[in-house]
C-alpha cells in the first residue's frame, strides 16, 4: 500500500503542536529548556493560549490518526477520505488561529466541526 494523501495529511498533522509551541516561544529569549513546563506556566495572553492549543492538538491527534487508519483498513473511498483529511487539517489550523487570537466561541465551533469530520472519517467505510 502506498502513502495516500490522507496519510500525508496525517504526517503533517503531527507538526501542528510544534507550530503552536513555536507561536508560544516566538520572540521570547527567556525560554528554559531545562524546565519547559514551569516556563509555560509563566506565560500569559496569546502565548498561554498557544500552549493550550498545543495541548489540545496533542489530545486530538490519536483520534484523527485512528480514524484515518481505520478508514484505510476498511476500504473507504480514497477521494472522500483525502478530502475529509484535508478538511480536518484546515479546521485544526483555523482552530489554532482562533485559539491564539482569543476568539473562544469561534474556536469551539471549529473544534466541534473538526470532531464531526473525524467521526465522519471513522465511519466512512461503514
Amino acid at each position: 500500500m502506498k502513502l495516500t494523501l490522507a496519510y500525508w495529511i496525517l504526517l503533517a498533522a503531527f507538526f501542528l503542536p510544534i507550530v503552536a509551541a513555536g507561536i508560544a516561544k516566538a520572540g521570547r529569549r527567556d525560554y528554559d529548556n531545562a524546565a519547559p513546563r514551569a516556563w509555560e506556566a509563566t506565560l500569559e495572553g496569546h502565548r498561554a493560549r498557544a500552549v493550550a492549543a498545543m495541548n489540545n492538538t496533542y489530545e486530538a491527534l490519536p483520534f484523527f490518526a485512528t480514524a484515518v487508519v481505520v478508514a484505510h483498513q476498511l476500504g473507504a473511498p480514497q477521494g472522500r477520505l483525502d478530502a475529509l483529511a484535508i478538511a480536518w487539517l484546515a479546521l485544526r489550523l483555523v482552530y489554532l488561529g482562533l485559539y491564539v487570537s482569543g476568539r473562544a466561541t469561534a474556536r469551539s465551533l471549529a473544534w466541534a466541526a473538526a470532531v464531526a469530520v473525524n467521526v465522519w472519517i471513522f465511519v466512512l467505510a461503514a
